[in-house]
């Protein structure tokens, strides 16, 4: 099984270096640290016999770069994470938006 880790949420209790951290420390024993300026991660997983991944760590404010949906070890489909982040925010209602901005909605 192949797996795309979308994290884009900041490290916790649970994940103090992240999701991917956590996923290859379990499964290769070795310890993962993203730099301190992209604490977030993006990360392809090869499923099968050798444990691969693509990790590109990321951060607030930048964009999202198309990342590889495995199909198998030498096939994939990119999948465009901006062009799909930017179609779902422009759907979301003003009001919303200001609210998940956490500007006054009324204003």
């Amino acid at each position: 099984m192949h797996l795309l880790i979308i994290d884009l949420i900041p490290p916790g209790t649970f994940d103090p270096r992240g999701i991917h951290a956590a996923i290859w420390e379990e499964y290769t024993g070795e310890q993962f640290t993203p730099p301190s300026d992209q604490r977030l991660t993006l990360a392809a997983y090869i499923g099968g016999g050798a444990f691969e991944a693509y990790v590109e760590p990321t951060s607030v404010g930048l964009d999202l770069i198309d990342m590889p949906l495995l199909l198998d070890s030498d096939r994939y489909v990119p999948t465009p994470l901006q062009m799909t982040y930017q179609s779902a925010w422009e759907a979301v209602p003003t009001v919303w938006r200001k609210v998940i901005e956490n500007r006054d909605p009324k204003g």
